[in-house]
């Protein structure tokens, strides 16, 4: 009798528990607002011709100044002028850092102004890779409907469809509601110092507080990457911050026939297992509304697990990659294979949670390396810290939700941490919120591209763009 009674009430529990995740599951319900799609705007044929020449532009960003193509640099502009003529008289233009361009468009109203900004640099093409290339990387040859060159995706798409978008409606005497900023910087790739870092300096002087900033982010996506059937487009709400530390570990050395316990890159080595065993921890705060706008719009089994994050919380921050992350990326050490050497360094590269800083940061390696031996100092080229986190809930975040549904459609719309950096840390500090999206709609293969071989985009996909701002700058209220 009491072993039923046991039975029983493990059965009922069983029944609770799963009427309980099911209840969950079913009232987990979509955030996602319906906005019809727009006639698309007629972009002329020339504007393709204009992003392959504008690809063609050896805009390589260097750490060292020296090594800067300034022709190469000077004639992108000179190009922008002449490719676009009405934005280039009818707008006022700042040129800041010699080759960032900024653009004010005065509003009808006094409204707090918004930034909209892209960067033209590019990263280099590692030479021993040219021949893999399907087309030459500075060609903008276009092969089976596909625009190739460094800069297609990383983002003078960016650049070069805000420029249309803004000819065109210059074009009809089209004037923004509240004044608007086009910023186009040139230094991106190297922490956007003498770019974005003056153009900040610029409206700080002037006074000027933004409503919202727009930068580079991921682009809209096959939603089966996230387990989703529509595509999905992921506005960039904060981005992790960035520090690099070298460790730096001296001692006596000696000869390989009698080593130590303790030896130099023994040592070092033990102390790179220890920082990627004692990882930080995983945050759900910054990727809350993430969760909670996509999870509704997966498949049941997928929306069940994000439905019941009281259960299953610490398995998708894992997969999300939600924490302060560890990196060891180079190392070097030793002058012979029979000499222990007296000196070894590592440098850890750390991409910074929302909600923790770069303090934190230097404290764990201390306290986890625990070894007076290792010196523990920051690379020369600094770091930053993590970003606010912008919300979902607000004006300009649904302006960027029906702007993507009036141009694409039937697209799921969803809050996003960006692990990768992007100009948009300096914006933060002078604008109410701060997003990051690319408008750009890419295949998994293309995505490759990003600082990669072939990088690509689609003849469609590159005039969906210059749709995508058109769109946006007509919606700006």
């Amino acid at each position: 009798m009491n072993l039923r009674k046991i039975f029983f009430s493990f059965l009922v529990l069983i029944v609770l528990f799963c009427s309980f995740i099911l209840f969950k599951t079913l009232t987990f319900k979509s955030l996602q607002r319906n906005y019809q799609k727009v006639a698309s705007v007629t972009v002329p044929e020339s504007a393709i011709r204009r992003f392959q020449d504008a690809l063609a532009f050896r805009t390589i960003s260097y750490s060292d100044p020296l090594l800067l193509d300034t022709t190469a640099f000077s004639g992108f502009l000179r190009y922008v002028a002449t490719a676009f003529p009405l934005v280039d008289s009818l707008l006022e233009k700042r040129i800041l850092g010699g080759y960032t361009l900024l653009y004010q468009w005065s509003g009808q109203s006094d409204s707090s102004p918004a930034l909209i900004y892209s960067h033209y640099d590019v990263v280099p093409v590692d030479s021993a890779s040219l021949t893999k290339w399907e087309a030459p990387p500075f060609s903008g040859d276009i092969l089976d409907g596909y625009i190739y060159g460094r800069g297609a995706l990383d983002d003078k798409v960016g650049v070069l469809a805000t420029l249309e978008a803004m000819e065109l409606l210059l074009s009809k005497g089209f004037r923004p509601a509240r004044t608007l900023y086009f910023g186009f910087g040139h230094d991106e790739e190297v922490g956007g110092n003498n770019g974005a870092g003056l153009i900040v300096s610029y409206l700080k002087k002037n006074g000027v507080k933004l409503k919202f900033s727009l930068d580079e982010g991921a682009p809209l996506m096959d939603g089966k990457l996230v387990g989703i059937t529509r595509p999905v487009a992921l506005i960039g709400t904060a981005e992790k911050g960035y520090v690099s530390y070298k460790l730096t570990i001296n001692t006596l050395g000696g000869h390989s026939s009698t080593p130590t316990e303790d030896n130099t890159i023994g040592s070092l080595a033990k102390a790179i297992v220890q920082l990627e065993q004692n990882q930080f921890d995983y945050l759900i705060a910054p990727v809350a509304e993430q969760l909670r706008y996509l999870g509704p719009e997966m498949h049941f089994f997928r929306r069940m697990v994000f439905a019941n994050l009281w259960m299953t919380e610490s398995m998708i921050l894992k997969q999300l990659n939600a924490h302060t992350t560890t990196a060891p990326t180079m190392i070097e050490g030793g002058i012979k294979d029979n000499v222990i050497p007296t000196t070894a360094s590592v440098v850890i590269n750390f991409r910074i949670m929302p909600g923790q800083s770069i303090q934190e940061v230097y404290d764990h390696v201390l306290e986890v390396v625990n070894d007076p031996r290792i010196q523990i100092t920051p690379l020369p080229s600094g770091g930053y810290e993590a970003s606010p986190v912008s919300s979902a809930n607000t004006e300009a975040f649904e302006l960027l939700e029906k702007t993507v549904k009036q141009v694409f459609g039937d697209v799921v719309v969803s809050p996003f941490l960006l692990p990768a950096g992007t100009d948009s840390k300096y914006f933060v500090t002078i604008s109410e919120s701060s997003y990051r999206m690319n408008p750009a709609k890419i295949s998994g293969i293309s995505a490759a591209g990003f600082h990669g071989l072939n990088e690509r985009i689609s003849v469609e996909s590159y005039l969906s763009s210059v749709q995508f701002y058109h769109q946006l700058i007509v919606n700006i209220e």
